[in-house]
């Protein structure tokens, strides 16, 4: 039986979209759980994976990309596996190509939301926010993992990953709208992450991967948390995901679902800002 509509002001939220690779199956969960709960989405931003998630929400395409993520299995996976050394292990030709069936002509600017993906720039150092130009240049630019996929070059810069430099990217969907920020974090469920690489099981030893693994973790961990101290949300929305690893793209059921437990969980939280930004409009 569908949730009833939220009680709340017809004012909307902003959403932030954190990165986390697979884990960004969660992202369709929560929003899935907004839409149906009444709360209006007015702009979204997206670092990493929750580009892709953004561009999806903002052009209407959500059910494209559940299917996608609900369909994965380690044999679809490989079809993106398309090596090319040069700048990366995998080229990415192939999810351009996935990108291209969507959104070939499509500019971030012709959507129906203002909508935002975040880079890095390898060159500048810097993070770079991109609201205009190809949709695809965009989220390709956005999950480029260093040493994973290619970087992309454009207007002098080298573009990656944008979880290199903000993971949750609330200040790039403040610059979007004026409506409160829900933000999405993958970043924030390190304890069960630790717990489930092994670090500190009985009888495991820490061996080198299980370190580097749990300290790459903790790095992620550490970011986020900076981020949004430096650039709070109105809510701030973390589904308990650590348990399942970053890379397992084919565990879109349980991860849609810790989005989904973790938004009706932060619902009264919306609620409430949303009637406060309403009362002081």
């Amino acid at each position: 039986m569908p949730s009833s509509p939220l009680d709340v002001a017809a004012s909307g939220v902003a959403l932030a979209l954190g990165g986390g690779a697979a884990l960004g199956w969660a992202h369709i969960g929560v929003v899935r759980t907004l839409m149906e709960r009444g709360v209006r989405i007015e702009a979204v931003a997206g670092t990493s994976i929750g580009a892709l998630v953004a561009v999806c929400v903002a052009a209407g395409k959500l059910d494209v990309l559940e299917e996608l993520a609900r369909s994965a299995n380690a044999m679809t996976m490989l079809r993106y596996l398309d090596l090319g050394f040069r700048g990366g292990v995998l080229g990415g030709r192939a999810i351009e190509r996935e990108l291209k069936r969507h959104f070939a002509h499509t500019h971030l600017e012709d959507l129906a939301l203002p909508c935002a993906t975040v880079a890095a720039d390898l060159l500048g150092g810097t993070e770079v926010v991109l609201s205009t130009g190809p949709v695809v240049e965009a989220v390709r630019a956005s999950i480029a993992i260093p040493g994973i996929f290619r970087p992309v070059r454009r207007d002098g810069q080298l573009l990656a990953d944008g979880g290199l430099v903000n993971p949750v990217p609330v200040s790039a969907v403040r610059r979007l709208s004026r409506a409160p920020v829900v933000a999405v974090n993958l970043q924030g469920d390190y304890l069960r992450r630790a717990a489930a690489i092994g670090l500190a099981g009985a009888g495991h030893r820490a061996s080198a991967l299980r370190v580097t693994r749990a300290s790459l973790g903790l790095l992620l961990t550490a970011l986020s948390t900076h981020v949004l101290t430096a650039h709070p949300a109105e809510v701030v929305v973390t589904p308990p995901v650590g348990h399942v690893d970053v890379g397992d793209f084919t565990k879109a059921e349980a991860l849609i679902l810790a989005g989904r437990t973790a938004a009706e969980a932060a619902l009264p939280e919306i609620a409430a800002t949303l009637r406060l930004h309403a009362s002081n409009a």
